[in-house]
């Protein structure tokens, strides 16, 4: 069963990445050095960094029930963000979210892994699940408000591009079983 490609929720609109978005993306918070500190892939250095990340979106959301999803303001449509669904398996899929610096503080995380969790639910997800860097408490309590429950540490598992390339951090691990 495929996911809806838009998704609302009270204050968000959740909608699958069009590459009349590359732009807006990029400006938003793929390029902002604050914002992709703890994030997993490379901060974009140019649009064509954007571009990429688009047309992995789409195949992503050819290939699986669904993909990243842009976060936006229901009021007016601005560009907050993205979210989403990474699938492992049909039935184990990864989640995480990344705003831009105006966006922080005001709950639109919660709000949008919200919605992700109602998301996986409808396409059959049983073990949804997000990694964050140890040191990124703001992520992990989002993650804690939305039902995830912590894991464990898992040491030396994964680069942060933005924040020390080429070595590994530790992280925490959640889990939300469905």
């Amino acid at each position: 069963m495929k996911a809806l490609e838009t998704v609302e929720s009270v204050r968000l609109v959740l909608q699958c990445p069009q590459q009349t978005d590359a732009e807006a993306i990029f400006r938003a918070y793929a390029s902002d050095a604050v914002v992709t500190r703890y994030v997993g892939w490379p901060r974009h250095a140019s649009l064509a960094d954007t571009e990429a990340f688009l047309a992995f979106s789409k195949a992503e959301w050819g290939r699986w029930p669904a993909g990243p999803y842009l976060i936006r303001s229901r009021a007016d449509g601005a560009l907050l963000g993205s979210t989403g669904l990474a699938f492992e398996t049909s039935s184990r899929a990864s989640t995480g979210y990344v705003l831009s610096r105006d966006a922080w503080g005001k709950g639109y995380a919660t709000e949008a892994l919200q919605a992700m969790v109602g998301v996986a639910h409808g396409v059959g997800i049983r073990r949804l699940y997000a990694i964050c860097h140890t040191e990124h408490r703001a992520s992990w309590r989002v993650l804690e408000k939305c039902g995830f429950l912590r894991e464990g540490v898992l040491h030396q598992y994964v680069e942060f591009p933005n924040l020390r390339p080429g070595e590994l951090s530790d992280v925490f691990c959640y889990a939300l079983l469905l």
